[in-house]
């Protein structure tokens, strides 16, 4: 397809949904795009990489200690180089057409601001902007005339099944889920599970952070708020089947009963490519799904049992006011630990109801406020954590 020159610009750009980005950029025609700015955490080598080979007009690491390094790295190139916090908002800020928003956690609430602020198209991949801060991050956006297009690919099957339907015609929203590694497990296996067994998901390629949600299944539960955010059908009509072959993103029930799914092969290269060239499409090399080899289609609901982090995420949403944002906050602080092996695997979802219950869920709608209340789920969570830890 003919594209007109695109500026693109991709905060958290090494890390999985960033490198997937750029394999795109990779493969695209010649003067597809152009890129503005390349953001990452701390991995310079990479970023410099990424930056020599699309002459990306500024690179930026979040980590002060590695801009030594990757001035150096990019010395002579002509290309600016800034660290911190501020330069990464700079960043986001910056004139760009289309900006992927990819930095994992709340830390990439205020860049994601940035982006929406200044306008042009922003491809959400940092589900936890609209988990915490719904509310601002779409009004900034309607502010800044900015588009918001969904790249989480349950969120961008539901987009594209949808195709631009009168909401009033949406019976139910369904979201699919793999069930992660321990979809089978016994609970007592589960109490037992290690970070290397948890990560290592069973159809998808992703970070360690989401892994683990994929593996607790909290991942499907912050979708279900997302969705909840970015669909016009309420929480109780927004449901999460369990799908092992991972073939089947979502789907979309309408009134007259027909049910609209999009399917694909398990690459966010395919959600990431719908979004970069929308409203057009664009070729991708990633592997085409073979139904007649897949051979069959499975769907089962999810055990409540072996992933309370569902059940904790709905009651979240319905409580609304900060509810979502203590979650998402208790959450990151849990899975840390679990990594840092400090906290057994069943703890995490524990660790998140206990914080729940211990703080008042007030309205937070300012980003100080919301920044505010993050903190504090923060250290909450990190007391209950640390309690369970010496006990185990």
């Amino acid at each position: 397809m003919d594209l007109v020159t695109r500026s693109v610009s991709i905060l958290g750009s090494t890390g999985s949904v960033g490198r997937s980005t750029v394999a795109l950029l990779d493969a695209a025609p010649p003067g597809a795009f152009r890129v503005e700015a390349l953001v990452a955490n701390r991995d310079f080598a990479v970023l410099a990489e990424q930056a020599l080979r699309h002459r990306a007009r500024l690179a930026v690491v979040a980590d002060e200690s590695a801009y030594g390094d990757l001035k150096a790295a990019l010395s002579g190139s002509g290309i600016a180089v800034a660290a911190g916090a501020a330069a990464v908002e700079d960043a986001a800020a910056r004139p760009a057409d289309w900006t992927m928003a990819a930095i994992v956690g709340a830390a990439g609430l205020r860049s994601t601001l940035a982006a929406l602020a200044r306008g042009g198209t922003l491809a959400l991949a940092n589900k936890e902007s609209l988990v915490c801060a719904a509310e601002l991050v779409l009004a900034v956006a309607a502010a800044g005339g900015a588009t918001l297009l969904p790249v989480d690919s349950e969120h961008n099957a539901i987009f594209q099944a949808l195709d631009g339907q009168d909401p009033a015609g949406v019976e139910k929203i369904i979201l699919t889920a793999s069930g992660g590694p321990f979809r089978e497990w016994t609970l007592e296996r589960m109490a037992r599970a290690t970070p290397a067994e948890a990560v290592r998901h069973p159809v998808w390629s992703m970070g360690a952070k989401i892994s683990i949600d994929s593996a607790t299944m909290m991942n499907k539960g912050l979708e279900l708020i997302e969705a909840a955010r970015l669909f016009p059908v309420p929480e109780a009509r927004i449901e999460v089947l369990v799908h092992p072959q991972s073939a089947v993103h979502g789907l979309v029930q309408f009134a007259d009963g027909s049910l609209m799914a999009q399917l694909g092969t398990p690459d966010m290269r395919t959600p990431i490519a719908h979004a970069l060239a929308w409203p057009k499409r664009i070729h991708v090399g990633a592997p085409r799904l073979d139904l007649a080899a897949l051979g069959r289609l499975d769907f089962a609901a999810p055990d409540p049992q072996r992933f309370p982090a569902l059940r904790l995420a709905r009651e979240a949403l319905q409580a609304g006011g900060g509810a979502p944002t203590i979650l998402n906050a208790a959450n990151e602080v849990a899975v840390g630990m679990f990594l840092g092996s400090r906290l057994g695997f069943l703890e995490i979802a524990s660790v998140v109801e206990a914080t729940l219950e211990g703080l008042v869920a007030a309205r937070a709608e300012g980003l100080e406020d919301i920044l505010a209340l993050d903190a504090a789920a923060r250290r909450a969570a990190s007391r209950h954590a640390e309690a369970r830890a010496a006990v185990c």
